[in-house]
């Protein structure tokens, strides 16, 4: 790798960390020129393990011998011309606007996401993002997706991105593991209706998680899952999906999904935030 101290963070060179948005870094009209940034080593690891291909890396003069694996990673895939911009701690801080815990940041070009055919040919359990802004709350239910065994996530077209430097940052990278791709596209009208008769015709149930007059429990839906295939209720593949902060599902998706479902709370609550509530519904859904 070749190894450039710069001066200041206005040098031209980290402009993709200084001053494009994450949506230009995006590049919607041009998606495969579309970079995103990676904020930390675990982050950067996870998204080289996933094959993701580094443009250039922004990393802190102490963090330099500690990422020595990292560099000799890349070195070996992607060749030893990608270059390493050395800043000071004050510069990367003047940069975020905070200090980083992990001193580094590496350009990464996106990839074409695939079909929702293809990420969910094999999958018994998917989860599906409505429209949720939050990008802490798009990482964490990233993770707690990853971590209790989902097979894939779909993201409405309204929803924050999952490649959000942010949200890649609270994911732990596993937003590069899990199988993940938009349902409808960026066309804002075609979900929920299109989206769930798509999801229908893979053989999904779907699931929309919400509090209604006629939501049956976790408890009831993890029976329909649990049961024997000849029973009438069982389910045999389920989509969960899930609501934006605030307002929760739309009530066309609510109208429209197979059942609703509701969590059993107490002392007058009536509701979590969707990271909560998602990884309370990944573990009680779990395949045994």
């Amino acid at each position: 790798m070749r190894f450039i101290p710069i001066d200041s963070i206005d040098d031209e060179r980290v402009a993709a960390y200084t001053n494009l948005t994450e949506m230009q870094l995006r590049n919607r009209l041009e998606p495969a020129k579309g970079l995103f940034i990676a904020e930390s080593p675990k982050v950067i690891d996870r998204a080289l393990a996933a094959g993701r291909e580094p443009i250039s890396l922004l990393v802190e003069q102490p963090w330099i011998d500690g990422m020595a694996d990292t560099f000799a990673y890349v070195d070996e895939h992607w060749g030893d011309d990608v270059p390493v911009y050395v800043a000071s701690p004050e510069q990367l801080k003047q940069l975020t606007g905070y200090r980083l815990h992990r001193g580094a940041l590496a350009a990464m070009r996106r990839w074409p996401l695939p079909s929702v055919e293809d990420v969910c040919r094999d999958a018994r359990r998917i989860a599906v993002m409505e429209n949720i802004v939050d990008h802490t709350n798009v990482g964490a239910l990233m993770r707690s997706a990853a971590a209790l065994d989902v097979d894939a996530v779909l993201v409405t077209p309204s929803c924050g991105d999952p490649l959000y430097r942010r949200a890649a940052r609270v994911s732990m990278g596993t937003v590069f593991q899990i199988p993940w791709t938009r349902i409808g596209g960026e066309s804002k009208h075609a979900w929920p209706f299109d989206g769930l008769r798509q999801l229908h015709d893979l053989g999904f149930t779907t699931v929309a998680m919400a509090l209604t007059d006629d939501s049956i429990s976790l408890d009831e839906l993890v029976r329909r899952l649990d049961n024997d295939a000849s029973e009438p209720d069982h389910i045999g593949r389920l989509a969960l999906i899930f609501g934006t902060e605030g307002d929760g599902l739309s009530r066309h998706t609510i109208a429209n999904a197979d059942l609703t479902v509701k969590i059993p709370m107490s002392h007058g609550v009536d509701s979590l935030n969707v990271a909560a509530s998602s990884a309370v519904a990944f573990y009680s859904t779990r395949i045994r």
